[in-house]
């Protein structure tokens, strides 16, 4: 039914259940010549009358009462969907996607994402981490979180401002058969727990001091994909390994892992949510978008 709207197929029903065009237009709120001009205009795009008119009388045709028959459920249908989805313009429900690498997704995970569910019961959190940078218009993502310095420039970004930072660490066991290294070239003559790229390249592990960057390829005897693989092998007194701090902050503060080269690990760039300019986002991504600013400021 090209050409047709809402307003047309709701006169229809109305003038059918009042019985009277001056009865449904009022209950419309529209005057009575609009909505006569309303069904006329949709009676001859049909090429059937839908009402028998006298000056006393309005009829529903017997071709008026199988539209009604068949457009009624429908058109409440129809209503039902467009109330569901004006009431997330009110209240936080629906689906919020979210792409960010797994570290990121870490560190977040507890004082973003499920602070955000605890407040907000009928909204569903959809997160996919991966290492490549998507574009999350195209994969269908409505929120990406990334290194400051890899956002795309059209996105709209809010630095997260928590401190982040490396930290490399071993157990106290392996250092107490090894020397501390005390410089990053000292790794060169120590066990250390490899890292793969979702590239497929090996990560050379990157320290810094006085501005100055130092990358240093690593040799041992395992080389992992993901962070929560490395601190098991590290734990279990395998060598020194690589990690985000907050990764393994919690092993440091109990002893479980000692770090070393901690001054040669400086702040890094802060994490960035982002995401692209839109007209009428739901009231879960405004509320969404609200908290994550919350958290921003509170770096």
């Amino acid at each position: 039914m090209s050409g047709h709207n809402l307003i047309a197929f709701d006169s229809v029903l109305a003038i059918a259940r009042r019985g009277s065009f001056r009865a449904a237009a009022l209950d419309l709120e529209m005057s009575t010549t609009a909505l006569s001009n309303a069904i006329g205009k949709l009676e001859r795009q049909l090429g059937v009358r839908l009402f028998n008119r006298t000056t006393r009388s309005v009829s529903l045709t017997d071709a008026g009462r199988n539209f009604v028959d068949k457009i009624g459920p429908a058109l409440q249908d129809l209503h039902d969907a467009m109330e569901g989805a004006r009431s997330q313009q009110e209240t936080p429900s629906g689906t919020l996607r979210i792409n960010a690498y797994a570290t990121a997704a870490r560190e977040i995970l507890a004082p973003l994402l499920l602070r955000f569910l605890r407040r907000h019961p009928k909204v569903h959190i959809d997160l996919v981490t991966e290492g490549r940078l998507v574009d999350i218009i195209a994969d269908g993502f409505d929120i990406g979180i990334r290194n400051a310095d890899l956002v795309p420039s059209d996105m709209i970004a809010i630095p997260l401002g928590h401190p982040r930072r490396y930290a490399a660490v071993a157990s106290p066991a392996y250092f107490q058969s090894n020397d501390r290294p005390r410089v990053p070239p000292d790794l060169a003559d120590h066990s250390c727990v490899r890292v793969r790229l979702p590239n497929g390249a090996l990560y050379r592990w990157h320290f810094e001091k006085d501005g100055q960057p130092i990358l240093i390829d690593v040799h041992g005897a395992i080389t992992l994909d993901e962070a929560s693989l490395s601190r098991i092998a590290v734990l279990d007194d395998f060598g020194i390994g690589f990690f985000m701090e907050s990764d393994v902050r919690d092993d440091i503060a109990t002893g479980r892992l000692v770090r070393v080269l901690e001054d040669w690990t400086p702040p890094l760039a802060p994490l960035c949510l982002y995401y692209p300019s839109r007209r009428n986002p739901s009231a879960a991504f405004r509320a969404f978008i609200d908290l994550a600013r919350d958290f921003a400021n509170q770096g």
